[in-house]
C-alpha cells in the first residue's frame, strides 16, 4: 500500500533576509542539541519525509541566485494550488466518466491520489544542489555522453546496455532493456536518496553498532555498520554499495563505496551519468531540530565528472507508518512489455 519558474525579479532584501536567515538556520542547527540513544548517540529513530519541489539544479535564469525572493516563494505557493484544484477537477471528471461507462479511459499507471509532492518544510533555495556554487551539475569528463529515457516508458531510445536511468528504456527484447524502476532494482531511494514523485519517507532503526536506514520507495533497508571502517574487498560490488558510519556531533555520516557498473554515478528517472563504479558517497543526516533534519549527500566521482557535487535536502519527522512496497512494474509490467513485443514482431 502506498500512502499517499518562471522568471521573477526580486528585491535586494528579501533575499538578504533569507541568506541570513539561512546562516541563522545552519548556526540554530549547530548548537541545536539532539536528544542522545541509551548508548549516548544522537537519537536518529522514526520516520522522515523528503517530499521537494525544489529542483535538483538551479534554472539558468536565476543565475548565481541560491534563494528565492519572498515574493516568488508566494507566487509559487499560489501556482501549486491552483495546479492541485485543476488536478483534482480533472480526476473528477475521468472518476465520473469510468462509474458510468460513458467514454471511459484509463485513469493511468498512476494517479495523483497517490501523488506526495507537497513540501512539509518549504525550501526556499533555487536548487538541491549547493555545489558547485552555480547549483548545476558540473561538466562531465571528456568522452562521456548522457544516457537519456523516456520516463513515460512509450518510447524506447535506442541506447546500449546497460541501462542506468530509472524508467524507460532503449528497446523490449529483454527485461535488461528497461530501466531500473521499471525492472524493481533501483528508485529514487538510491542511494543517494532523492524526492520522487511519492513515497518520499525513510524510517530509520539504531542500536549499539548499527544503523538502519529503511527506505518506503523499494522497501530497501540498507543497514550501516558504525565505527568499521573497513569496506569490502574492492571485487564485491552491490547496487546500494557497501556503507560505513560515524556520529560526529548531532551528525550521522555515512560513507559508501563498492558500487556497481550498472548503475550511473547519478542516476535519474529520465537520465544517467556515467557509471558509479568508481563513486565514493558521502551522506551527512544532521538534526537540526526537535522535527527537522538536514539531509547532505557529496558524490565524489572524476570518473564522471569534473568536479564534486554537494546535495541539500531538509527532511520532516512524521507521525506515520511505512507499508510494504509491492512493485508491481516488475511483477506484471515487464512481462507484458516482452510479451507485446513479441505480438508486435509477429
Amino acid at each position: 500500500m502506498n500512502r499517499k519558474c518562471r522568471k521573477t525579479t526580486g528585491k535586494l532584501y528579501p533575499l538578504l533576509v533569507l541568506a541570513v536567515t539561512s546562516m541563522a538556520s545552519a548556526a540554530s542547527a549547530q548548537q541545536f542539541e539532539a536528544k542522545v540513544d541509551e548508548y549516548g548517540h544522537p537519537d536518529f529513530r522514526g520516520i522522515w519525509n523528503f517530499s521537494s519541489n525544489t529542483p535538483l539544479e538551479r534554472p539558468e535564469w536565476f543565475g548565481g541566485r541560491e534563494f528565492l525572493s519572498e515574493e516568488e516563494i508566494q507566487q509559487t505557493q499560489e501556482r501549486r494550488r491552483l495546479s492541485r484544484i485543476r488536478s483534482a477537477e480533472r480526476e473528477a471528471t475521468i472518476s465520473q466518466q469510468i462509474i458510468s461507462t460513458q467514454n471511459s479511459r484509463s485513469v493511468g499507471a498512476v494517479n495523483s491520489f497517490w501523488m506526495e509532492r507537497n513540501e512539509l518544510r518549504p525550501n526556499q533555495r533555487t536548487s538541491l544542489i549547493i555545489y558547485p556554487e552555480n547549483g548545476r551539475l558540473p561538466v562531465l569528463q571528456d568522452g562521456l555522453e548522457i544516457q537519456h529515457g523516456d520516463q513515460s516508458g512509450i518510447r524506447e531510445i535506442p541506447g546500449d546496455r546497460p541501462v542506468r536511468y530509472t524508467h524507460g528504456g532503449i528497446g523490449s527484447d529483454g527485461p535488461e532493456d528497461r530501466g531500473l524502476s521499471e525492472r524493481c532494482i533501483v528508485f529514487n531511494s538510491g542511494p543517494p536518496i532523492l524526492s520522487g514523485p511519492y513515497n518520499n519517507n525513510l524510517q530509520i532503526f539504531q542500536n549499539k553498532d548499527h544503523v538502519v536506514i529503511l527506505l518506503e520507495m523499494g522497501f530497501d533497508a540498507r543497514i550501516v555498520p558504525i565505527d568499521k571502517n573497513v569496506h569490502i574487498d574492492n571485487n564485491i560490488t552491490q547496487w546500494s554499495g557497501d556503507s560505513r558510519g560515524y556520529f560526529e556531533g548531532n551528525s550521522l555520516i555515512v560513507e559508501t563505496r563498492n558500487f556497481t557498473n550498472k548503475i550511473a554515478s547519478l542516476g535519474l528517472r529520465d537520465k544517467a551519468y556515467g557509471d558509479a563504479a568508481d563513486r565514493i558517497l558521502i551522506e551527512k543526516f544532521t538534526i537540526s531540530g526537535e522535527q527537522s533534519l538536514e539531509y547532505e549527500f557529496t558524490i565524489e566521482d572524476l570518473s564522471t565528472f569534473t568536479d564534486r557535487i554537494v546535495v541539500n535536502m531538509p527532511m520532516v519527522r512524521v507521525e506515520e507508518r511505512l507499508y510494504e512496497y509491492a512493485c508491481h512494474a516488475g511483477n506484471y509490467a515487464i512481462g507484458n512489455i516482452l510479451k507485446g513485443a513479441r505480438q508486435t514482431e509477429k
